[in-house]
């Protein structure tokens, strides 16, 4: 037994004694107590919070508001073992320890939670985690600073910049938390936008997307003040990313801006009517890059905006969501017009689709070789169900009520007439 202790003291390793035992079991007691009351709290004020964050989230609290139990039970317990960790400014190495463990553990936790919550990777809200687990377990210890040290000395000076690892998980801490940051508050702000009365659907999708791009920029320079970089290290750079601006990004960026001009002017809203080129549809969204137009088979046309911009567009719901559908109808001579108009007339009024104001009409419009042409003019209200199905009902229609009453709708034809040559004029011919 004395060897033992000779040799403890030989390599400076002490042994913990009564009290300090006694110590780390007190603290051991005082980390079950505060976890114990963080879960109380997560099962107390879990629903309730997840209930207040589905109201002022809504649809974008699916990741955080079914986590909000766990985050304030780990939250609370980290808060407590804090204050008690704290309010005593010398604690012995066991009792440290105790404390560093269960500050890591949950303050691990919470993170994983909050921003697995806000969809970021597994991997990175692990690595953040574990970033935490190591810093406040090294810090309870006293030896932060040694691992600050340790992190600082591996990596090499370029000009009067200093990389290190330390260096990059400061940067990747940094990163990962104002990544996180701008979705939590973008989620927010997109739901109060989205909630105000005061605005119509386009005014609220400009804002939502002015808000975001504001987030970015205030995450940006945040970013950089938390770094301690000097913006004019980037002055070396604002040439070349003018020139990527100029010719590989000038569509990217273009697009962007007529996207937000759209939104600006209202000349297309999401819910639109619209015709570019071949492409028929209702417009789903406005992005960023594109406009999403749903057509009529189910299939999702990306239009560039920059393209809406330049070509011609035909918005069946600009000022008015009513659209007149022409339908041509050809009977023949020997028909009762009268009838046949009355019956057009009629096929047109008792399709479901068609407005009676204003009301449909029927217009004779020529006098063809063969037929007599009339256009049915009719109104529909909504141009995003098509309007060939309105056409095909009303001719339908037409079609049976002409063969009850006898209304014929002709072929083309045409009359050719023989002409038989005199004997004089065979002779001429043979002379």
């Amino acid at each position: 037994m004395n060897g033992l202790n000779r040799w403890l003291a030989e390599n400076a390793i002490v042994v913990p004694t009564g009290p300090v035992l006694t110590e780390a079991a007190v603290a051991l007691g005082i980390v079950l107590i505060c976890l114990a009351l963080g879960y109380a709290a997560g099962r107390a004020l879990g629903p309730r919070v997840a209930q207040f964050w589905t109201r002022r989230v809504g649809g974008h609290a699916e990741g955080l508001g079914p986590r909000m139990g766990l985050i304030i039970r780990h939250l609370v317990a980290f808060l407590l073992l804090s204050i008690v960790f704290r309010s005593q400014h010398e604690w012995q190495t066991p009792a440290s320890i105790v404390f560093g463990l269960a500050l890591g553990y949950t303050a691990a936790l919470a993170a994983v939670q909050v921003l697995r919550g806000l969809n970021l990777p597994r991997w990175m809200s692990w690595l953040i985690a574990g970033v935490l687990f190591v810093a406040l377990l090294s810090n309870a210890v006293g030896g932060l600073d040694k691992i600050t040290e340790t992190l600082d000395m591996i990596g090499f000076n370029l000009g009067k910049h200093r990389f290190s690892l330390m260096a990059l998980v400061t940067i990747l801490v940094t990163f990962v938390a104002l990544f996180a940051a701008f979705r939590l508050i973008n989620r927010v702000l997109s739901h109060t936008i989205g909630q105000a009365r005061s605005l119509d659907p386009t005014q609220k999708l400009l804002a939502q997307k002015l808000a975001a791009i504001a987030v970015i920029v205030v995450a940006f320079f945040f970013g950089i003040d938390l770094l301690g970089l000097d913006l004019t290290t980037f002055a070396v750079f604002s040439g070349a990313f003018g020139l990527a601006v100029g010719f590989g990004l000038q569509k990217t960026i273009g697009n962007l801006i007529a996207g937000i001009i759209l939104l600006m002017d209202r000349s297309i809203k999401p819910g639109d009517i619209i015709v570019v080129g071949d492409s028929f549809g209702w417009v789903n969204k406005i992005g960023v890059r594109a406009v999403s137009v749903l057509t009529r088979d189910g299939k999702e046309h990306l239009i560039p905006n920059e393209n809406l911009m330049t070509q011609e567009v035909e918005n069946w719901s600009y000022s008015d969501r009513n659209v007149r559908v022409r339908i041509p109808v050809r009977v023949s001579y020997k028909s009762d017009l009268e009838l046949a108009q009355a019956l057009m007339m009629r096929a047109a009024v008792e399709s479901p689709r068609t407005l009676d104001s204003p009301k449909p009409t029927v217009r004779l419009t020529a006098f063809a070789d063969s037929a007599v042409e009339h256009d049915i003019l009719v109104w529909i209200s909504d141009p995003e169900g098509g309007v060939g199905s309105v056409h095909s009902d009303v001719l339908i229609r037409l079609w049976q009520l002409f063969k009850e009453h006898g209304i014929e709708i002709p072929l083309a034809q045409r009359d050719i007439h023989l002409h038989h040559a005199t004997a004089t004029e065979k002779a001429s011919d043979d002379a």
